[in-house]
This record gives C-alpha cells, structure tokens and sequence, in this order.
C-alpha cells in the first residue's frame, strides 16, 4: 500500500505559479507509476499529468502542456507538479495517485487527501 499526502496549493493571481508536492510512503513508490487529477467543484475528477515508475515518460492532459511540469524524486519519494501560468480554470482540488502508468482514474489505486489550488482573475 502507497500512503500519500499532498502540499504546496494555496491562492495565486492568474499568470502565477505553484508547486505541489506529493509525499509518498517508503519502498513501494518505485514501483507505481504515479498521476496528478484534479476535480473542480459541480465537476468529475479530470487527469491532469503522469509519469512512470522510472521517470523516463510523461504524458499531459492537452490544456496545461508548456504550463505544467510533472516530475519525480526516487530518492526521497516524492512527486512534484510544477504549474506556470496558472489559469482561473485551474482552481480545483488536486490529487496525486499511485498505480499503473495511465490517463484513467482505474489505473491507479492509491490516493491522497488532496490540495486545494485557486486562482483568481
């Protein structure tokens, strides 16, 4: 089991930035891929970015590609989501996951608690 717990959002300006950062439990974060989703209130849970268990892939939902930049550190299992240019539609609670290297909720099975970001205009 991956226990995960999210950090970094907060309230920016638009054309601002932040940087989450998501604290995963010991030996077992090697081996997941890990996903960035977010869910905006009256909406579902949209993928956001993912990166596989090596670091070697990526892959980003179309609409924060050049904004946003998922990345990780094996060494102290951590993930980060770096995010430029931050946009009001990006205000949502954001999650990270744990599980198969995917753009689908199903691929993974372990979750945080989630961080709230806000942008205002």
């Amino acid at each position: 089991q991956v226990q995960e717990v999210e950090s970094g959002g907060g309230l920016v300006q638009a054309g601002g930035s932040l940087r989450l950062s998501c604290a995963a439990s010991g030996r077992a974060f090697r081996i997941y891929a890990m996903g960035w989703f977010r869910q905006a209130p009256g909406q579902e849970r949209k993928f956001v970015a993912a990166i596989s268990r090596s670091g070697v892939g990526t892959v980003y939902v179309n609409y924060v590609k050049g904004r946003f930049t998922i990345s990780r550190d094996n060494a102290t299992n951590t993930v980060y989501l770096q995010m430029n240019n931050l946009r009001p539609e990006d205000t949502a609670l954001y999650y990270c996951a744990a599980g198969s290297y995917g753009t689908d909720q199903g691929s993974y099975s372990y979750w945080g608690q989630g961080t709230q970001v806000t942008v205002s205009s």
